[in-house]
């Protein structure tokens, strides 16, 4: 039985690890070629032999979403070898955190290099070969894009802006065609809560407990299901339904919850975010 999206072409940033991979396998379960960008061409490597390895057609390509040049070229080659591409996908991003009196301005310009301006430019180098198939994007922000939280200025500030972007891109390119999703998960299992506030790979614990993290590959059949329909929103895990309903209709409520549990314990927070290197 052919899948929702046979045939399709799915282009993917941030596909070496967490959501991006999850999703990357799920597009293919449902039939779609599939494109793997990202800096880590091991990991992606991986996910490709994953793909092929259950019967899908999958590109890798190294991508650098802080590059311009970087992504006009995979978006070239993914054109080049599939004809055309029908969903794009802006996952790729990581998170600095710390408390703002230990941040600098270069900290947020850091921070919007990769999750805005990287994004951005994913938009707009894949938007032509979009409207020719009149086709979807998925933008990935976070709960942290509805739900302010504590010692998370730039990445919640970053989030935000994505947030903005999807619902005015969704008015947008309505009459082009193109649908627009904003994709909000919660905690799901990932390596970014393992990332420095530089963009490296710690190998450091992912501190999110076990018992609210959704497998990634939960969260990416979710993630598809809204991309088919052309949902302007989706918000993926249950606590991340929560979160973003109390923010939005008891919004005093939320802030004194937050205030309670950090008064006094900042530099707690901190450290459970990134570990004793929080503010580096």
């Amino acid at each position: 039985m052919a899948g929702r999206f046979q045939d399709k072409v799915a282009f993917i940033t941030g596909a070496s690890s967490g959501i991006g991979a999850a999703v990357a396998e799920a597009f293919a379960e449902e039939g779609a070629r599939v494109v793997l960008t990202a800096r880590r061409m091991d990991r992606m490597d991986a996910v490709k032999e994953r793909i092929e390895a259950a019967g899908g057609t999958a590109l890798a390509l190294p991508c650098d979403v802080t590059r311009r040049e970087s992504i006009d070229a995979a978006i070239a080659k993914s054109v080049e070898a599939f004809g055309g591409l029908d969903v794009v996908l802006a996952n790729a991003g990581f998170g600095v955190s710390g408390a703002m009196s230990r941040l600098e301005t270069a900290d947020y310009r850091r921070q919007f290099e990769t999750n805005v301006f990287g994004l951005l430019d994913t938009v707009h180098a894949a938007l032509p070969h979009l409207e020719r198939s009149r086709g979807r994007l998925g933008l990935v922000s976070s709960v942290m894009g509805h739900v302010s939280m504590p010692a998370s200025a730039p990445y919640c500030a970053s989030k935000y802006a994505v947030a903005a972007l999807a619902q005015c891109f969704y008015y947008d390119l309505a009459d082009k065609g193109v649908s627009v999703t904003g994709i909000y998960p919660g905690i799901v299992a990932s390596e970014i809560r393992s990332v420095n506030n530089q963009g490296a790979y710690t190998g450091r614990k992912d501190p999110a407990p076990a018992w609210i993290t959704m497998p990634a590959e939960k969260a990416a059949r979710q993630i598809v299901r809204a991309l088919y329909r052309r949902k302007p929103e989706c918000v993926v895990t249950f606590h991340g339904k929560l979160m973003v309903g109390m923010a939005r209709h008891f919004p005093r409520t939320t802030r004194v919850l937050f205030r309670l549990g950090t008064k006094g314990r900042l530099e707690q927070v901190e450290r459970a975010k990134r570990g004793d290197g929080a503010g580096e």
